[in-house]
């Protein structure tokens, strides 16, 4: 992630809360799925201010962002399994096959290069380890017009409105296990990938 974006997400960390009432009920969503898995070491990239970090049940846990700010919030939460790092997704300083689950919380469309970081993701992950994607998807309905509407802006709060899952190539090194939807109305999807 570039030093323009990180300054973005540290000027922006006071009004994360009211973003985190809108991502709250798909949040839950990905922490049934989480915590019913077998006792792993979990990375989650993008952790943001770390409001959602109590709902993590099990698991040895390590959550990083570029954001100081967000991370500084995110450690107010006081909680002894959980090690928070400074450090960018798409250069992560991790051993190869060193953990069983990564999970991208709403981080995949506000990456500069989303493949470098499931590339990344792909390496760090033991073999079968299973990555969670939660994230806006553009519909294949007439909603989509709503996401091109917005193409624009978005750049401007660094993130990409229009988003297509299909054309991330490097997602053809997992198998897809599961996919929760939201909704017919819904831009939001939770993918479960397995590393193959």
């Amino acid at each position: 992630m570039s030093q323009q974006t990180a300054n973005f997400y540290n000027r922006f960390s006071v009004l994360y809360p009211l973003i985190d009432v809108f991502l709250k009920p798909q949040k839950r969503k990905l922490f049934d799925e989480i915590n019913t898995l077998p006792f792993g070491k979990l990375l989650e990239i993008g952790v943001g201010n770390g409001a959602h970090l109590p709902l993590y049940k099990t698991h040895d846990i390590t959550g990083i962002d570029t954001s100081l700010n967000m991370l500084e919030i995110a450690r107010k939460q006081n909680i002894s399994n959980i090690n928070l790092l400074q450090m960018n997704g798409e250069t992560l300083l991790f051993e190869d096959q060193s953990l069983d689950y990564v999970v991208l919380s709403h981080t995949i469309a506000v990456v500069d290069n989303p493949e470098k970081l499931l590339e990344e993701s792909y390496r760090v992950l033991k073999p079968n380890g299973k990555i969670f994607i939660l994230n806006h998807f553009t519909p294949k309905n007439w909603l989509r017009m709503i996401d091109y509407s917005f193409h624009f802006f978005s750049k401007i709060f660094h993130f990409k409105s229009v988003f297509h899952i299909e054309e991330l190539k490097t997602l053809e090194k997992f198998r897809l296990d599961k996919e929760v939807d939201f909704g017919t109305f819904s831009y939001f999807k939770l993918l479960i990938y397995c590393k193959s």
